[in-house]
Formats: structure tokens, sequence, C-alpha cells
């Protein structure tokens, strides 16, 4: 499985930018699909993930802000981010993995990963 980011860019505070990840290669039902981000100096972090078809689980810090959400036909898993504050400036990834649904926010757990968009929020 490969996946591909897109969508990241410079946005000043309070605005919004929508990520994207086109998953190719074999695809199977039971997908687990997760977005994590780095910011400098720091470790990296779980930002929400979605599986079966609409589940989802956010990060305290970005929960009320940002939306995770899939498009089975085109694998394609979007992260739509609002009222973005200078603290979401990072790297972000998306990553996949098939099975279990549990521990979603445990980054060591996926198997494929994306090679990271650049978000670098303004204020």
């Amino acid at each position: 499985v490969q996946l591909q980011a897109s969508g990241g860019g410079l946005v000043q505070a309070g605005g919004s930018l929508r990520l994207s990840c086109v998953a190719s290669g074999r695809i199977y039902s039971g997908i687990v699909m997760g977005w994590f981000r780095q910011a400098p100096g720091k470790e990296r972090e779980f930002v929400a993930g979605t599986w079966n078809g609409g589940n989802t689980y956010y990060s305290d810090s970005v929960k009320g802000r940002f939306i995770i959400s899939g498009d089975n036909a085109k694998n394609t898993v979007y992260l739509q981010m609002n009222s973005l504050k200078p603290e979401d400036t990072a790297l972000y990834y998306c990553a996949a993995r098939f099975g279990s649904s549990v521990a979603v926010a445990m980054g060591r757990l996926y198997k494929y990963w994306g090679q990271g968009t650049q978000v670098t929020v303004s204020s």
C-alpha cells in the first residue's frame, strides 16, 4: 500500500486547509486510516483516525476544529482543518493499517505511512 498526502500550505490563524491522502495498491476492507503530525523538536502525535466506513476519533487538541472523512470510491481520506492555530504548525502524515481498530491513536501500530505534507499557520 502506498499513501500520498497533499494539501498542506501556509495559512493565517483562523483559516482552513484540507489535506488529502490517496491510498493505492492492495486495499481491502478493514482499513484503519489515521493522520499524525510532528512539529520541529517535538514527538509525533496523533491527530485523527477513521475506520469501518465512518467511525472517527480525534485528539483533544483538534476536536471540534478538524474533521476526518473518507471517500471509499477514491481510496482517499481527508482532513478538514478549521480554526487553525499557530500550534497546529507541523508536518502532517497519513498512515494506514488493516485489522483491529483498537488503539487508533497509537502510531507504532500503523504499517503504511505517507511522505508528509507541511502545514504552517502564521499568527
